[in-house]
């Protein structure tokens, strides 16, 4: 899924790109753990081209250790070992990635709820005579076009609520991206929104 959309590509899409393209062609699968569809991973032994990229900035929630991974073809894998800069990952990240490993159930409930959440907060916003659209996400946020999303924006802001404007970005004009958090925080933001 791709930000600030949230859109999913379709698999045949990369596949048919990979062969057609004389050169490396990464996916990045930042929130790939939100989508219905499965890890391009699988793809990797056929498309010898196909660099998968993935991080535990999102659904595993440990941005700040900037850890990511890399999935592709030994050669490729053997390139990019070649021109990373040494000790990239500090030995602080890796041992709470690891731990967070022995856990993987716990990460498994909190996707769920996310995608619970998104499910009731994209139904809750949509009922806002404000909302034009609701693009439909394959993430952890949705993108909201709105009637005037920089007023709604500050209005968030005055409650305390910090969602992303995203008018600025080429075809997202009037655009708020908001990110689907527990439940409780939801609530206060459809609370802000109905007193808009």
């Amino acid at each position: 899924p791709n930000n600030p959309t949230g859109n999913l590509m379709k698999r045949d899409d990369l596949i048919r790109l990979a062969r057609k393209f004389d050169g490396i062609v990464v996916v990045d699968e930042a929130y790939i753990h939100f989508a219905d569809e499965p890890s391009m991973i699988g793809e990797i032994e056929r498309e010898r081209n196909i660099v998968v990229l993935q991080t535990f900035s999102k659904a595993w929630g440990m941005a700040g250790l900037r850890v990511g991974l890399a999935f592709g073809s030994e050669p490729l894998i053997d390139l990019m070992n070649r021109v990373k800069p040494p000790y990239n990952v500090s030995s602080i990240s890796q041992q709470a990635v690891h731990a967070a490993l022995g856990d993987v159930t716990k990460v498994d409930r909190w996707i769920t709820n996310i995608l619970a959440e998104r499910e009731r907060l994209t139904q809750s916003v949509a009922s806002f005579s404000f909302v034009k659209t609701i693009y439909r996400s394959d993430a952890n946020f949705i993108l909201v076009k709105t009637a005037d999303a920089s007023t709604i924006y500050r209005h968030l802001i005055d409650h305390k609520i910090v969602v992303r404007d995203r008018s600025r970005v080429e075809l997202c004009e009037n655009c708020l991206r908001i990110t689907v958090g527990t439940e409780r925080e939801n609530d206060r933001l459809i609370k802000a929104l109905e007193s808009y």
